[in-house]
C-alpha cells in the first residue's frame, strides 16, 4: 500500500510536466510564427491585404509571427491610358490594371521576397488555382521560360 502513493505522485508529476512542456512548445511555435504549412494546406498563392490599401500576391509563411514572409511576390499595377475619341477634342481616360512581378520594373530592384509587419496586414486569403491572378502568374512564368 505504501508503494502506490509515491508512484501516484511520480505519475502526477510527470503528467503535469508533460502538459507544461506542451504548453510552452505551443506558445513558442505560435510566437515565432512556425506553422505547419500554408493556410489551408495548399501550396498555392495567398493574397495579403494591407492597411494602406495595397494587395500583394505570393506564397506566405510565418503567418503567426511579427513579420509575415512573402515570396514569389506580385502586385497590381494601375496605369492610366488616354484614348482618342472621335468628335471630342480631349482624349478619354481609362484605367488599365496589370499584374507586376516584384523586382522586375522597380528602380531600386528589390529581391523577390518581402517581410511584412503583421500589424499592417488586414487579412490573408488563399487563392484558388483557377483564379485570374494565379492564372496570370502561371502565364508570366511560362513566358519567362519561353524567353530563355
Amino acid at each position: 500500500m505504501e508503494n502506490t502513493k509515491p508512484r501516484k505522485k511520480l505519475t502526477t508529476f510527470v503528467l503535469l510536466m508533460a502538459i507544461v512542456l506542451l504548453a510552452l512548445l505551443g506558445y513558442y511555435l505560435w510566437k515565432n510564427g512556425l506553422t505547419l504549412g500554408p493556410l489551408t494546406g495548399s501550396p498555392s498563392y495567398q493574397a495579403v491585404f494591407l492597411t494602406n490599401g495595397q494587395v500583394y500576391f505570393g506564397k506566405a509563411s510565418n503567418i503567426n509571427s511579427n513579420y509575415l514572409d512573402l515570396r514569389d511576390v506580385y502586385y497590381l499595377q494601375v496605369s492610366e491610358v488616354l484614348q482618342p475619341v472621335q468628335g471630342k477634342s480631349q482624349p478619354e481616360s481609362r484605367q488599365s490594371i496589370s499584374l507586376a512581378k516584384l523586382g522586375v520594373s522597380e528602380l531600386h530592384k528589390p529581391k523577390d521576397a518581402m517581410k511584412i509587419n503583421r500589424d499592417q496586414v488586414l487579412f490573408i486569403e488563399d487563392l484558388e488555382t483557377n483564379s485570374q491572378v494565379v492564372q496570370a502568374i502561371v502565364k508570366y512564368k511560362e513566358d519567362q521560360l519561353k524567353a530563355l
